[in-house]
């Protein structure tokens, strides 16, 4: 008997459906476990990211908390301990935490007299690449504040010259630095022209403005600003710069 259009339209439809079938479960004989293998390795990678966000997440906020605690210590004069735990604190992953414990643990050295260990945590801040750059450049003069009396004049002028120049935020304390260098070393006039400029910075804070005039005028230059200088002014704090006890800017 002949096979009607319709009939060879279905037959066709049933072949082409067979092959298709065929060709599928050629597919996953081959494939199949690989497939299977590599969707299991990526639901256990995308996990293992959850699982290593949440416990990053959750270590930062224990190391802040116990940071906090830390500088409470600090303030309240609770030391017992304090530089095992800022110790640790110091070999954080994360930069802010590392750079505060750093600082901190300088700050408990100097408390304690220990000038030179304070020098040395200013100095693994300065050489951290991976801190934030104004953490670096407060612990680079602090550094060299701690330094100051060992240092040869040059030595500071060189050390703090990008940060000595009006375009600084930490003009202030670099300034003042680099220009009682330069008395020490016997450059009065570079001292003089320096002190004026910092009399007459008015984002210089009041307490170096003040300093700066009387300075100024010991080498014989008028340094005083057009106005008052505010004894009691703050200069605020570069962006980003950490707050310290007992610094200026």
């Amino acid at each position: 008997m002949a096979i009607t259009p319709q009939d060879n339209s279905a037959f066709m439809r049933e072949v082409d459906e067979e092959v298709r079938r065929d060709q599928a479960s050629e597919f996953w004989k081959r494939w199949g476990a690989w497939l299977a293998g590599l969707i299991v390795v990526g639901l256990a990678g995308f996990g293992g990211w959850l699982w290593y966000s949440h416990s990053q997440n959750q270590a930062a906020g224990e190391e802040a908390a116990a940071l906090s605690s830390a500088i409470e210590r600090y303030e309240d004069g609770s030391t017992d301990g304090l530089d095992e735990d800022l110790a640790a604190l110091s070999e954080s992953p994360r930069a802010a935490i590392r750079a505060s414990a750093l600082l901190q643990r300088a700050n408990l050295a100097l408390r304690g007299g220990n000038e030179d260990a304070a020098a040395q945590y200013f100095a693994q801040m300065v050489a951290d690449e991976d801190l934030p750059q104004p953490y670096r450049d407060l612990a680079l003069i602090r550094q060299t504040s701690v330094q100051f009396e060992e240092m040869e004049p040059q030595a500071v002028i060189d050390r703090l010259a990008a940060l000595a120049v009006p375009e600084s935020p930490w003009f202030g304390s670099a300034g003042e630095l680099t220009a009682l260098a330069m008395m020490e070393k016997g450059d009065d006039e570079a001292a003089g022209r320096l002190w004026a400029a910092l009399a007459e910075n008015e984002d210089v804070p009041g307490s170096i403005r003040a300093r700066a005039v009387q300075l100024a005028s010991t080498l014989g230059v008028d340094a005083v600003p057009d106005e008052p200088v505010d004894m009691d002014e703050e200069a605020a704090p570069p962006p980003a710069a950490p707050p310290v006890a007992g610094s200026e800017q």
